[in-house]
């Protein structure tokens, strides 16, 4: 324990260094507008998915968790952001700071889970289809998904407890775009080896875990696929794993390379590592409802149906006006 000795009340988060005043303006409502394409694209498929009943299968309820996980974290990391260069607000409160420590960090795991059980629905649809609606069920489904928010939501809370509980009487600048843990924890004047090592090794859980089930599983399925006798088919069984594969992609690839380059000792500057954490952390989220949409044959269906009545109905209400 620290006998409460913390002195700092409230944290600046720092945002791009070296951005000048001039460009305040059009990088708030650059950053505006990214959070109105999360909203709305991840709004639009739960709506979806929640009101059309011939979507309310196990891929379409797993991306719908996806999606909740992206609106979530649009929500609790750009606005805050967004105010810094609109309003000239950059102040975050002390315990503000770490709610949003806690959220950054417990909801970029829970992706991550949620898209290792995605590549589990992918490797039953390929390699039992004719048992795939026994076996993954809505049911089973909910329960993983349950699983996947819970475990990550609950070790987080005795992490971001302990590191609030570290003295913080130096330096009150974060040098990110919302606050971080590591870049929160670096502003403490003690020792914060231990909860950086818990930290570091709960990242490389919830990201290695998934992540090597995710490329264990697409191993079996290429195994698989190339053993189907109909080119036809092997590019058809492919087709509806693309989705899966371009939303995975999207979401590690980025973290990977910034843990190789960090590893290798790659000379990355603070302002260039900011821009970079910022776009793979938010560019998926505004993408991902479109992958959904454009890629998966059940959206795409649903979205053409919905399109034609409404065309077909604009159409009879013309042609009704002339008539009479």
């Amino acid at each position: 324990m620290y006998n409460n000795v913390t002195r700092i009340k409230d944290f600046f988060i720092l945002g791009f260094p070296g951005l000048s005043p001039e460009y305040y303006g059009p990088v708030s409502v650059l950053l505006f507008v990214l959070y109105l394409v999360i909203a709305v694209g991840n709004l639009f498929i739960l709506v979806v998915v929640k009101c059309e009943r011939s979507l309310h299968k196990p891929t379409y309820l797993i991306f719908c968790h996806l999606a909740l996980t992206d609106l979530a974290f649009g929500t609790v990391t750009l606005p805050k952001i967004i105010s810094k260069y609109w309003f000239n607000d950059s102040i975050i409160s002390f315990y503000g700071c770490f709610v949003q420590i806690y959220f950054v960090h417990s909801l970029g795991a829970v992706h991550s889970f949620i898209l290792m059980v995605m590549a589990l629905d992918r490797l039953i649809a390929v390699c039992a289809p004719l048992r795939y609606t026994v076996l993954f069920t809505n049911t089973i489904v909910s329960v993983l998904c349950g699983i996947s928010w819970i475990l990550p939501m609950s070790w987080m809370v005795g992490l971001v407890l302990d590191a609030a509980n570290l003295p913080f009487c130096n330096s009150n600048i974060i040098v990110q775009c919302n606050c971080e843990l590591i870049a929160t924890i670096s502003l403490a004047c003690a020792n914060v080896q231990a909860v950086w090592a818990v930290a570091f090794g709960l990242a490389m859980f919830s990201l290695l875990l998934p992540l090597g089930f995710v490329i264990m599983s697409y191993f079996i399925i290429i195994v698989v696929v190339t053993r189907i006798s109909s080119s036809d088919g092997r590019i058809r069984t492919l087709s509806t794993c693309t989705p899966q594969l371009l939303i995975t992609f999207l979401y590690y690839m980025p973290r990977c390379f910034m843990y190789m380059a960090n590893d290798a000792g790659l000379p990355i500057n603070p302002p260039l590592r900011i821009v970079v954490v910022m776009l793979y952390s938010h560019l998926p989220p505004a993408v991902n409802p479109m992958i959904y949409c454009l890629k998966t044959k059940g959206m795409k269906d649903n979205l053409r149906k919905k399109t034609f009545i409404r065309k077909f109905y604009i159409s009879t209400k013309k042609s009704m006006k002339y008539n009479i």
